[in-house]
């Protein structure tokens, strides 16, 4: 093994904080790459299109409503089609 002064070592040690620093990003973006448009699959927010209680996607700040209050709308965060009686892990209630 061959033997290294200080000023190798800290170039050596910096490459690999670095590594590990930019590591969680690209694996992010990774899982994120198979979604349409980086949005949560339904499955992994859990979502049901039924309400949890009170809480539902129409009291929801990610929320974009259909065109009449009872159609489907989308979603800011989760991709596919969204009830506005639906409810899901990511659920934000409207601040007012």
């Amino acid at each position: 093994m061959k033997s290294m002064n200080r000023r190798e070592w800290l170039k050596s040690t910096g490459k690999i904080a670095a590594a590990a620093a930019v590591a969680p990003l690209v694996f992010s973006s990774m899982a994120n790459a198979g979604t349409a448009g980086g949005l949560q699959s339904k499955s992994s927010v859990s979502y049901q299109d039924h309400p949890s209680g009170k809480d539902m996607c129409s009291n929801c700040a990610h929320f974009v409503p259909g065109a009449s209050p009872s159609a489907d709308g989308t979603c800011k965060v989760v991709a596919g089609k969204i009830s506005p009686h639906g409810y899901c892990f990511a659920y934000t209630p409207i601040s007012g």
